[in-house]
C-alpha cells in the first residue's frame, strides 16, 4: 500500500481540485448595504480584510488566501459615474467568461437594491440587462422590513434577473423592542447554488458560512460517492487486498468534507482528525472486517461470502465515519451559544482535547466575531 503521507497528499490536491472556485459580482448604489451583506453571507469578514485589489476606478476584486472565492464590488452605479462603470463591467465580465479556466469565470452576478428606497433606477435596470447577456443575475433586495409588493414590482422591472431575494443581513431593533433578526441568507445561498455550475457548488459550500445545511448537504455528496467507492473496494475477492483500496477512499472523503465546510486544508489538519476519526469508528467494525477477509480465503463460495460482506462491511463503515465527521464540524455552526457550548463539552468528553483544539483552530468560521 502506498505511504500514508502520499496518500494525505493526493487526497488534500483532489480535495482542493474537486472544490474549485467561485467567482461573485455584487453591483448596488452606495448605501445600498453591500459590505454588510457580503460579511453576513461569507467568511473571514471579506468586504474588511480581504485583499481588496483595485481592477477599475470604481471595481475592487477581493480575495482572502484559504477561501475559494472571488468577488467583485462594484461601486458608482450612480448617474454621473454609471456610464462608465457600465462599460467597465462588460469588459470584465467579457474577458473572464472568455478564459479558458471556467475557474476564472464569473459565476454570477449580485445586483443590490435596496428596500427602503421603494424604486428601481434606470441605471439598476440597463445593468441587470448588461449583465444578463453573459452571467445569471440575481437582484438583492437589502435590509428588508416590510415587503408591500415591492419584491415583485421589482421582478417586474428586472425580468430578465434569475430571482429575486429579499435579505436582512443584520438583526434590527426596532421601537417597542421589536426585534426583527436576520433573513433570506439561507434562500440566497440555495437561489445561487441552482444558478451556478456543478463545479463550483462545493467551492460556495466552503466559502459561505449563512447556510450549514448547505455545507451538509455537499458533504452529504461526496460520502456518498465514497459509500460506492468503499463498496466495490470490499467486494474485490483478493484477500486483504481491499484495506489498501479503501484507507484513500476514506482519506480522500474526509478530505473533501473538510474542504466544503472551509476547514484549514492541511495535510497536518488531516493527519491528527484521520487517527482520531478511524481509530474511534474502525473498532466498532474490525471484527465483521476480519472475519470477511477469512472467509476470502476459503475457495469458492466462500470467496463470493465473504466479498459480499465484506463490501457490506466497507460501505457501513466509511458511511459511519463520514456521517460522524459531518455531524462534529456541524456543532461548530450552532447559533446558539448554549446549544454550542454544550454540543464542545460533549466532544471533548469523546475525542482527546488534541483533536477539538485542532478543529476549533482549522475552522475559521468560530474566529469569525
Amino acid at each position: 500500500m502506498e505511504s500514508l503521507d502520499k496518500i494525505l497528499d493526493e487526497a488534500l490536491s483532489k480535495a482542493i481540485a474537486e472544490r474549485g472556485h467561485i467567482n461573485i459580482l455584487i453591483a448596488g448604489r452606495s448605501g445600498v448595504g453591500k459590505s454588510t451583506l457580503i460579511n453576513a453571507v461569507f467568511q473571514a469578514n471579506l468586504a474588511e480584510t480581504g485583499q481588496g485589489r483595485p481592477v477599475t476606478k470604481n471595481t475592487r476584486e477581493i480575495t482572502k488566501e484559504g477561501i475559494p472565492l472571488t468577488l467583485f464590488d462594484t461601486r458608482g452605479l450612480e448617474m454621473s459615474e454609471f456610464q462608465q462603470t457600465l462599460s467597465e463591467l462588460e469588459k470584465i465580465v467579457e474577458a473572464r467568461c472568455s478564459d479558458h479556466d471556467p475557474n476564472r469565470h464569473i459565476h454570477i452576478a449580485w445586483l443590490c437594491i435596496q428596500e427602503d428606497g421603494r424604486r428601481v433606477e434606470e441605471a439598476e435596470i440597463a445593468l441587470h440587462e448588461r449583465l444578463a447577456r453573459q452571467v445569471p443575475v440575481i437582484a438583492v433586495v437589502t435590509k428588508a422590513r416590510a415587503d408591500n409588493g415591492f419584491r415583485a414590482e421589482v421582478q417586474r422591472l428586472l425580468p430578465q434577473a434569475r430571482n429575486v431575494v429579499r435579505v436582512r443581513a443584520m438583526g434590527e431593533v426596532l421601537d417597542d423592542d421589536i426585534r426583527l433578526p436576520p433573513m433570506g441568507l439561507e434562500t440566497l445561498v440555495d437561489a445561487v447554488s441552482e444558478l451556478i455550475p456543478e463545479g463550483t457548488r462545493r467551492a460556495l459550500a466552503a466559502a459561505q458560512k449563512a447556510s450549514v445545511d448547505y455545507k451538509k448537504t455537499q458533504a452529504h455528496k461526496i460520502v456518498a460517492g465514497a459509500v460506492s467507492a468503499a463498496t466495490l473496494a470490499g467486494a474485490t475477492p483478493i484477500p486483504l487486498s481491499d484495506a489498501a483500496i479503501l484507507i484513500p477512499v476514506q482519506i480522500s472523503m474526509l478530505a473533501g468534507i473538510t474542504s466544503v465546510f472551509g476547514l484549514e486544508m492541511t495535510k497536518a489538519t488531516l493527519s491528527t482528525l484521520l487517527s482520531s476519526g478511524l481509530g474511534v469508528t474502525g473498532a466498532t467494525f474490525a471484527g465483521r472486517s476480519i472475519v470477511s477477509n477469512v472467509l476470502k480465503l476459503i475457495p469458492g463460495i466462500g470467496t463470493v461470502t465473504g466479498s459480499a460482506l465484506s463490501a457490506t462491511t466497507a460501505a457501513t463503515l466509511t458511511l459511519a465515519l463520514g456521517e460522524a465527521y459531518i455531524s462534529v464540524l456541524s456543532g461548530f455552526f450552532l447559533d446558539n451559544a448554549d446549544s454550542r457550548g454544550d454540543f464542545l463539552e460533549t466532544l471533548h468528553r469523546q475525542y482527546p482535547l488534541a483533536i477539538v483544539d485542532k478543529l476549533k483552530k482549522a475552522n475559521p468560521f468560530s474566529r469569525n466575531p
